[in-house]
């Protein structure tokens, strides 16, 4: 038994048809005047026809069927898409794995070779880290300055006769402040930016091990 949602239901002769027809001649009848039927399964495998796709199907796969029953094409549905989306990402993970692979192989003769170059870059990324540090700290000796010497002007200090903060040294106290956001962000961005390198280095040097069959 076929169950017709109520939207799709036709009136008297046609209603007949469709209550008794088996698959084979309901596509006929429908095709007869040039329409195209629809057929699928839900999830409980109750199977759904009509003149447009049922909605009990969208996440079906829906059958388009000619004059004599046969499927001519078949309408992927959600999950048939989502499963083409995964297998499309697993073959594009395949393909850039591969890629890497013949990379790794052309540009290292070695593992020495390898952790040569990742020493190198992580020296450089370190000597950057020194430099900053050190402005930063630089920056530090400057702000607690700044701050001992506001505190001989209103609003900081209590005396009547204490002047108003000047607006250079309201100013410097700002870039400082600011000045030290920033090469604070910067240490912090190099810092995982080398953690980011072992990784990917530590990486490649097992997967080169495996493409060589090293120990």
């Amino acid at each position: 038994m076929w169950i017709l949602p109520e939207r799709y239901r036709v009136p008297s002769l046609a209603l007949a048809l469709l209550v008794a027809a088996t698959p084979a001649t309901l596509a006929a009848t429908k095709n007869a005047s040039g329409e195209a039927v629809y057929r699928c399964r839900d999830a409980r495998g109750q199977s759904h026809f009509g003149q447009a796709i049922p909605e009990q199907c969208l996440e079906q796969d829906v059958e388009v069927l000619d004059s004599s029953g046969r499927v001519v094409r078949v309408i992927p549905g959600r999950r048939s898409l989502e499963q083409v989306a995964q297998q499309k990402a697993a073959e594009e993970a395949a393909k850039a794995g591969a890629q890497r692979d013949r990379t790794l192989l052309a540009t290292y003769i070695s593992v020495a070779d390898i952790e040569r170059l990742r020493d190198q870059r992580l020296e450089l990324l370190e000597q950057q880290n020194r430099v900053t540090r050190q402005y930063i700290a630089n920056l530090r000796e400057r702000e607690a300055r700044l701050l001992n010497d506001v505190q001989r002007f209103r609003p900081y200090s209590d005396s009547p006769k204490a002047q108003p903060l000047p607006d250079h040294l309201a100013e410097e106290i700002v870039n400082t402040v600011n000045g030290l956001q920033v090469y604070e962000q910067e240490l912090t961005k190099n810092t995982t930016e080398q953690e980011r390198l072992r990784t990917e280095f530590a990486s490649d040097i097992a997967r080169f091990k495996e493409l060589k069959g090293l120990n």
